[in-house]
């Protein structure tokens, strides 16, 4: 499940940046932004559940 999201929609990240931070099996997993660019969308908010290959964060 998602525990954070650490960007809004209009933030500029760089790569590498911490974008979203995920639970599975009581451990804490951060994701960070393959490549730079602005937060289009954000298609998870903390507490919901993820599965595998969810969009959960578009970069432009």
């Amino acid at each position: 499940k998602v525990v954070k999201v650490a960007v809004a929609v209009g933030d500029q990240v760089a790569p590498g940046s911490p974008v979203i931070v995920l639970e599975a099996m009581k451990m804490e997993n951060e994701l960070a932004a393959e490549r730079g660019g602005t937060v289009a969308a954000i298609h998870k908010s903390a507490g919901q559940a993820v599965d595998t290959g969810d969009l959960l964060v578009e970069i432009a």
